[in-house]
């Protein structure tokens, strides 16, 4: 929970700063660039990356180890109160449907951890494929949609129930929200215009 609140902290004074600018005279600020650019080697150290922010390329790598950062700080030995499980923080149910076996070395083994969040994606990519070509670039009650933010969604709250979000014209009804108050509509806001184009839809994706 710390890690989510202090990234939505974080995130809400980019948005207030933003708003104070573009109402401030433009001149006094010409000379400033307020545009993070994520830029670390690709091969890194996980030990190097673990509880520090991963400014990286807004790339898949870039896409999940911000997904890592703001679930558990890049740490695949947390569990959580609820018995959410490492980096990404799956779910039980979620590694059955994968068919990986939780219970043995999955809390001890990055690899197979990345391997699961890649699995996942790719599950998910292929169950939102409908929703990912209709709703991808638009703007829809204040939310602006794309893949990456529909698929971070997806590893929040299900599959199933960003679709009705979407389905719903992002209706505040349909944006549930996770026990620590992250909301689907942060998901896709907090992870938008992640380049994840590259990752294959797949329905029954496999750990090999």
């Amino acid at each position: 929970m710390f890690y989510k609140i202090r990234l939505i902290s974080l995130f809400a004074l980019t948005i207030l700063y933003g708003n104070i600018i573009s109402h401030t005279n433009s001149n006094s600020f010409s000379s400033i660039n307020f545009n993070i650019e994520y830029s670390v080697p690709l091969k890194y150290n996980i030990e190097n990356i673990k509880h520090k922010a991963p400014f990286i390329e807004r790339d898949f790598v870039g896409f999940k180890e911000f997904i890592g950062f703001f679930e558990s700080g890049s740490n695949y030995d947390k569990v959580n109160k609820l018995g959410y499980l490492g980096k990404y923080q799956f779910g039980v149910s979620t590694l059955k449907v994968l068919r990986i076996e939780y219970q043995n070395d999955f809390i001890n083994n990055p690899a197979i951890q990345e391997k699961a969040f890649l699995m996942n994606v790719m599950r998910n990519k292929w169950i939102l494929r409908r929703e990912i070509s209709k709703f991808h670039g638009l703007n829809i009650n204040d939310h602006y949609i794309s893949e990456s933010g529909i698929i971070a969604a997806a590893h929040l709250s299900g599959p199933g129930n960003v679709k009705k979000f979407l389905r719903s014209n992002c209706d505040m009804m349909f944006d549930l929200q996770d026990i620590n108050g992250t909301k689907i509509s942060d998901y896709i806001k907090i992870f938008k215009n992640y380049d994840t184009s590259n990752i294959v839809a797949n329905r029954k994706p496999n750990l090999d």
